[in-house]
């Protein structure tokens, strides 16, 4: 057994996780290598969902039964989980949407509807990036459709970083936020906050950081990287899915108006007008994913039982020894930076003139789960030149083994397809 510095007690770990011990396929033991999708949940976090539906289950906030208070209680007591996890300065700082693609759609139809000093319109620009996740390209699409903003981007070198040659050009005095991705979902890249957010306060900018693939993967802390709203989902850290976090700074919160109207998020209501409660209420309108948030908090207290820090450095490990065993594979092309440095744990790569989703089907025949296609990131595909790429993302769960079955694997496709 392939023996690398840094790994984590991977079969300790794996124990905790019912579907690893799965059989596919006529017997091939499941090699889960979609974790940048989806990561599988610790029995942990399948014990909580399944005690608060048995237990808890009630509404939140406005009940004075037994019940309601602990349904409150618990989904608040997430809250503060989520608020410590990412050293958020307040909980109220902490807003619970669905999802992060429901986190970057609030904050920007709350600039589009903002007034003066944050509101987006036609005198005005947006800046995101060439390697963005849909999720972080259509809102702001949207957005600049609707306001007539310029919406601006920054290009991709070969090695698949961010080309910030021109950055001096690209966030001018007219730009009104800039929105990227913290690691890239299909090149793995890990970008450089602290330039990018340096020029985006010269000129007076707001900064919003996609972190999906970098909250479940190693130390987050929304202080540190200076941003003013930060975005990511529970389902890639443990968590159940139905659950994102959206955190914004306080002043921000309390100057921007509510995305969605409903209960819960209003002060006073009445045939005229309405009030709003303060934040993070206010942008949480109608009954909220509370059996999602109270898993999430289980998640947290999972991860952090382990430390996030060991488990950067366990994916470091993979990652390098992933990056170069997949080097040796004859024709194998990786779509992204090629070091372990400044990278996260998703590799994709094309395999010769064989389509992504050949590859894939092969490899699922095997007992291989990888991803293919373009992974909601199609400018990149563009940008290459390629129709899709396969993916193999790992985590903490992840052993060297899975990653030479993975090589050994994509040696069987070179074969099947000759």
């Amino acid at each position: 057994m392939t023996q690398l510095p840094g790994l984590l007690d991977t079969e300790a770990i794996r124990k905790d996780f019912p579907i690893l011990d799965r059989q596919v396929h006529d017997g091939h033991k499941l090699v889960y290598l979609d974790n940048a999708a989806t990561s599988q949940k610790p029995r942990q976090v399948l014990d909580a969902l399944s005690e608060y539906y048995e237990r808890y289950n009630a509404n939140v906030h406005r009940g004075v039964h037994v019940l309601a208070e602990e349904a409150t209680a618990l989904y608040e007591g997430a809250r503060d989980k989520v608020a410590e996890f990412i050293n958020a300065p307040s909980r109220d700082e902490v807003i619970f949407t669905k999802n992060a693609s429901e986190s970057l759609n609030l904050v920007a139809n709350m600039l589009g509807w903002a007034d003066d000093p944050y509101r987006v319109d036609h005198e005005t620009e947006i800046v995101i990036t060439e390697m963005e996740h849909h999720s972080n390209i259509v809102p702001w699409q949207l957005l600049a459709q609707r306001t007539g903003a310029k919406l601006r981007w920054f290009g991709l070198t070969d090695d698949g970083r961010l080309d910030l040659s021109n950055i001096d050009e690209v966030i001018t005095e007219k730009t009104k936020i800039v929105s990227f991705v913290l690691v890239s979902n299909i090149l793995g890249t890990q970008n450089p906050v602290e330039a990018i957010v340096r020029r985006a306060q010269e000129v007076g900018a707001l900064v919003c950081v996609d972190a999906s693939q970098a909250a479940p993967h190693m130390p987050l802390d929304v202080q540190a990287l200076q941003a003013d709203f930060v975005a990511f989902t529970g389902h890639k850290m443990c968590g159940p899915t139905g659950i994102g976090v959206l955190w914004g700074r306080q002043e921000l919160l309390e100057d921007l108006p509510p995305f969605l109207g409903g209960g819960e998020m209003i002060e006073t209501v009445s045939m005229h007008s309405s009030t709003y409660a303060p934040a993070p209420h206010k942008f949480e309108a109608g009954t909220p994913p509370i059996a999602q948030a109270v898993g999430l908090g289980a998640a947290i207290d999972y991860l952090n039982s382990i430390g996030m820090d060991k488990i950067l450095a366990h994916e470091h490990a993979l990652t390098e020894y992933a990056v170069g065993r997949l080097l040796e594979v004859p024709d194998l092309r990786i779509i992204g930076p090629t070091t372990a440095e400044e990278r996260g744990a998703a590799i994709s790569f094309t395999l010769g003139d064989i389509h992504p989703h050949d590859v894939g089907q092969v490899l699922d025949e095997q007992g291989i789960a990888v991803r293919v296609g373009h992974h909601c990131a199609r400018p990149v595909c563009l940008r290459y030149g390629i129709p899709a790429t396969t993916r193999a993302s790992f985590y903490l769960y992840s052993t060297p083994a899975e990653i030479d079955a993975l090589v050994d694997g994509l040696e069987h496709v070179r074969n099947f397809f000759g």
